[in-house]
């Protein structure tokens, strides 16, 4: 059997025109897409059954004693930590929500440790966006700052940005200049037009400047700017001026650089003053093809996009206060829940020892080093292979994932509404 128009479960590209072949309920192989998205689709070794912690030992069990397990460590803990959420699909996202609620927890996504500062810097600032379809079709002109598009988002260029045809653009790269800043020479800076390497951390005092040329005041700029010459910058601002269409995408590099979300606040202003000469649009570039789902979804449930305090009895959003590594890191998250991420691998090592040394209890296909210190593991179908369901892309259009095998592990929202059935039995009961 093949199964077109497939959706990559990979980053937030969510590239919809994967070709997958089907034999016996097995996937023999994968077509068009990038190395990571094939290896997604394809799979590697899974967690075989539920395990629970006894005696120090990870030890197999029934689904049914995890969720016991794993209800009882949600329902004594006093605020117990929901995390992760970005790499499954909205479905799951609303039920995490609502165990969120039932247990009083915090829930938080990776977003909190990614593209956290964006959001916080968009909700200040607003945001002059657009689909990819439209800088597909109309960017004559694309920005990555602190982006590396050709390792994290491989088919980025090829089918969004700067190597594609578009309806406007029919000359596709002949047509298009690409800019680069960033710290380092990476692959994406070796295709560029023009390539900025700036200090690290000097990001908003670049972006400060080039705020000044476009807005008619660079005279005012010394001759060099973090190590950046004027000439470069004027050149740089001409060319985003000059544009028909431009688009401004920005990854880590600029969310975790000294500033972090007022960078983002600095580049927004950018973007606003550039759309006075010409049209021009900003976005993040989303890692986890689902992290902009679980924005969307904690949203219209709670109001907030991450980071939401349900300890109260009523949902309350600070983050600094109320994010993953800030609950962890001052001892105040009491257990954990760890969905479809793997918080040992990507927190700080300080906070992941307290991670440790509380219960934790993991959803998630696929062994990681938070296996390692989890007291339950749930073994789940993989979302957008084994189970269909809804996911957002990067630009905040909504998607509909396909099942192409039929698995014997429960979805992550079966997993979790047997968690909150267990839950809810305990609060009867007591």
């Amino acid at each position: 059997m093949i199964v077109e128009d497939v959706i990559c479960p990979f980053c937030g590209c969510l590239c919809d025109d994967i070709r997958v072949e089907v034999e016996d309920n097995k996937i023999t192989k994968v077509n068009r897409a990038c190395r990571l998205g094939a290896s997604k689709i394809r799979g590697h070794e899974r967690i075989k059954a539920p395990m629970v912690r006894e005696d120090g030992e990870l030890v197999e069990t029934s689904y049914e004693e995890a969720y016991q397990r794993a209800a009882q460590i949600l329902y004594q803990a006093k605020r117990p930590l929901l995390y992760g959420w970005c790499s499954t699909v909205c479905e799951a996202h609303k039920k995490g929500i609502l165990l969120a609620e039932e247990v009083g927890g915090v829930i938080d996504s990776t977003a909190t440790v990614c593209h956290g500062p964006s959001i916080i810097g968009i909700e200040e600032k607003g945001l002059a966006g657009a689909t990819l379809g439209q800088v597909k079709n109309r960017a004559d002109l694309i920005v990555f700052w602190g982006s590396n598009p050709a390792e994290a988002h491989p088919r980025h260029s090829l089918r969004y940005s700067t190597n594609v045809r578009g309806k406007f653009t029919e000359g596709g790269r002949s047509e298009k200049k690409m800019i680069v800043v960033d710290v380092r020479k990476t692959r994406s800076s070796r295709n560029a037009d023009k390539f900025l390497r700036i200090r690290p951390g000097t990001d908003y005092e670049v972006i400060s400047a080039l705020r000044m040329i476009v807005g008619g005041n660079g005279d005012l700029l010394p001759e060099r700017v973090a190590g950046i010459s004027k000439d470069d910058l004027v050149d740089m601002a001409e060319m985003m001026k000059a544009a028909r269409f431009g688009a401004f995408f920005f990854g880590l590099g600029l969310t975790h650089s000294r500033g972090s979300y007022k960078n983002i606040d600095n580049s927004l202003s950018l973007v606003n003053e550039l759309n006075s000469h010409t049209k021009f649009m900003i976005m993040p570039m989303r890692g986890h093809y689902n992290v902009g789902g679980f924005g969307q979804v904690c949203a219209w449930e709670t109001g907030y996009p991450m980071a939401v305090d349900f300890s109260r009895g009523i949902p309350y959003f600070n983050p600094g206060e109320t994010a993953a590594c800030d609950v962890l890191a001052n001892g105040e998250a009491d257990a954990a829940l760890v969905v479809a991420a793997d918080p040992a691998s990507n927190f700080p090592w300080s906070v992941v020892e307290k991670l440790a040394e509380i219960p934790v209890v993991q959803i998630d296909p696929f062994e990681n080093p938070t296996t390692l210190i989890s007291d339950v593991v749930i073994p789940s179908a993989v979302a957008g292979v084994e189970v269909e369901g809804t996911a957002y892309r990067m630009d905040g259009l909504p998607l509909r994932m396909k099942k192409l095998v039929t698995s014997s592990y429960p979805s992550d929202e079966e997993v979790l509404d047997g968690i909150i059935k267990e839950v809810r039995r305990l609060g009867d009961d007591n």
